[in-house]
């Protein structure tokens, strides 16, 4: 059974491994897994909607002779502003080359200069370490494993099918719960189906469609982090959300970021007069940390009361900017801005979750049989600010080492008890999408208000009270009518903005990505923010 818009109804599936998500970690777990296990592999849309698809810059990995795993390790801590786990950091860094080696395994086709892979050099980076594929490395990583997975007799793809809860059981063996699959939306038929394995895996990437101006696709919905956090897992870390510096400014583009790599390229960002102002920022310059470089065009964007400001690479030859950056040039003309010649009129967008449900080195979260990958997690490496291009780093190591934890122990685990069906009896239709369109509407705009990149503590309590009334509006919704995939997503978005106002309360400190004005200095000690839900006590004993 190959990838299926199935639009007859499933009353209950079994599997291995349940794998929610299919992102570059999601397919590169489920390909791991394939030769011994049944695996159901769950999409939201398309296979190739999710954020790996649009990921343009590349992957960072230790490549050149030149390079070290020290030095990446020591960019990335730096960037992280010490909040950084050193023993994540080394094993991501250190597995770094093997999973490249993997992807050109698969047929990845990564560019090439003079017979070498060329390694571009991006933000917070002293090393050209960034491998790619042209300026659409996503695309081609996303593409390849895509093709894959169709070919794999033992995965079976789901596309157009939103996992609205996970479920848990009792183990009598170990005396606490695990995770026995989960219930989901089809999105053909309307109705919602069960799904049950011996394991479950999110991948379900972040959350950055909580703010009005994000860089992702409009999966990125939280959807991962919510359903954990509901199912009793901690989440650590979720004020730290990385605003890309540049996105296109044009009131009919759509989330359409333009590529760390046109600034490691030699790119410059200049105010409306022409002046270059990141100097005055940091020694750097356009090559800064991304926290630092989304704050000063923030700054002085409200200085000048300006719109946007500009990111040229003109002055750069012309062959040289379309052969490194064809999908940015292509793009950029279809709204009449041909960047051979003129300068991209830029602003920041949300682009990054570096927080998340709280993992160890195989993926594993607080409650049983239940692991996360990717963006989704928390797994240290990030600390308080990503360093370029190591996100989707992270999801090739994360995804092997809890597909290698699942190879060595899923043999020994017991296929779950049959689960309740899905009860929609007392729920009738709504006629009234256009609340769930204005509250969507209305938590996209107030996070970005009081909850973006310069915040302060009377708008974050602002922003709590607000989340509050509209989420007792949410669960009267979701408790009679019939869900759809609009509401599961606002339901679960309204619930990780919640998670991220109260981590963004509890931080009484600016560290990397979280900057108030109330509290801008550092403090001594530097500490993870983790969020402990009601029911995480339930997960080690039957109440």
């Amino acid at each position: 059974m190959k990838c299926m818009t199935a639009k007859a109804t499933f009353n209950s599936k079994q599997y291995d491994v349940l794998v929610i998500g299919s992102g570059a970690a999601g397919l590169t777990l489920a390909l791991h897994l394939a030769a011994r296990y049944r695996v159901a592999l769950l999409s939201k849309q398309r296979l190739q909607d999710g954020s790996t698809w649009f990921a343009q810059g590349g992957i960072a990995a230790v490549l050149d002779e030149m390079d070290s795993v020290e030095s990446h390790i020591a960019d990335t801590l730096d960037a992280g502003a010490g909040l950084c786990h050193p023993d994540a950091v080394r094993m991501t860094v250190e597995n770094s080359t093997a999973a490249i080696q993997w992807l050109i395994d698969q047929g990845v086709d990564f560019t090439r200069d003079r017979g070498d892979y060329h390694l571009a050099k991006e933000g917070g980076h002293s090393h050209r370490r960034i491998i790619h594929s042209a300026d659409a490395t996503g695309r081609a990583v996303h593409s390849t494993l895509i093709d894959k997975v169709r070919a794999a007799e033992n995965i079976d793809c789901f596309e157009h099918h939103v996992a609205l809860d996970l479920i848990r059981q009792p183990d009598p063996g170990k005396g606490r719960f695990r995770c026995a699959g989960a219930y989901v939306y089809n999105k053909n038929s309307e109705e919602v189906e069960l799904y049950q394995a011996r394991a479950v895996v999110l991948a379900t990437g972040g959350a950055s469609k909580a703010y009005l101006y994000t860089s992702n696709p409009d999966g990125a919905s939280g959807d991962g982090i919510a359903m954990a956090w509901r199912a009793g897992c901690r989440v650590a870390n979720m004020e730290f959300n990385q605003f890309h510096p540049t996105c296109l400014y044009h009131p009919k583009a759509k989330a359409l970021l333009v590529t760390e790599a046109l600034r490691g390229e030699g790119g410059q960002l200049k105010l409306p007069n022409g002046q270059r102002f990141m100097h005055r920022f940091d020694k750097r310059g356009e090559l800064a940390p991304r926290d630092i470089v989304a704050r000063a065009i923030d700054h002085e964007m409200k200085r000048l009361g300006a719109d946007c400001v500009y990111l040229d690479i003109s002055h750069k030859d012309a062959d040289f900017v379309r052969e490194h950056f064809p999908t940015v040039h292509k793009n950029c003309l279809q709204y009449g801005i041909d960047i051979t010649r003129e300068p991209i009129p830029v602003v920041p967008a949300a682009h990054y979750t570096c927080g998340g449900v709280m993992v160890d080195d195989y993926g594993r979260t607080d409650l049983d049989q239940l692991y996360a990958i990717g963006e989704t997690t928390f797994t240290g490496l990030h600390g308080a600010n990503r360093l370029a291009s190591n996100s989707l780093l992270e999801c090739l190591v994360y995804a092997r080492s809890a597909a290698l934890h699942l190879d060595e122990t899923l043999d020994s685990v017991q296929p779950p008890r049959p689960a309740p069906d899905w009860d929609a009896s007392r729920v009738t239709d709504s006629d009234e999408d256009v609340v769930i369109s204005h509250n969507w509407d209305e938590l996209r705009r107030f996070m970005w208000d009081y909850v973006g990149i310069v915040r302060t503590r009377k708008r974050l309590l602002r922003a709590q009270h607000r989340i509050g009334l509209l989420q007792r509006e949410i669960r009267e919704f979701y408790a009679n009518y019939k869900v759809s995939s609009d509401l599961i997503e606002l339901r679960n978005l309204s619930l990780v903005s919640e998670l991220i106002i109260r981590s963004a309360l509890d931080r009484r400190e600016s560290r990397g990505l979280h900057y108030s004005l109330d509290y801008p200095d550092l403090r001594e000690l530097a500490m993870d923010t983790i969020l402990v839900p009601e029911n995480f006590a339930d997960q080690r004993q039957f109440v």
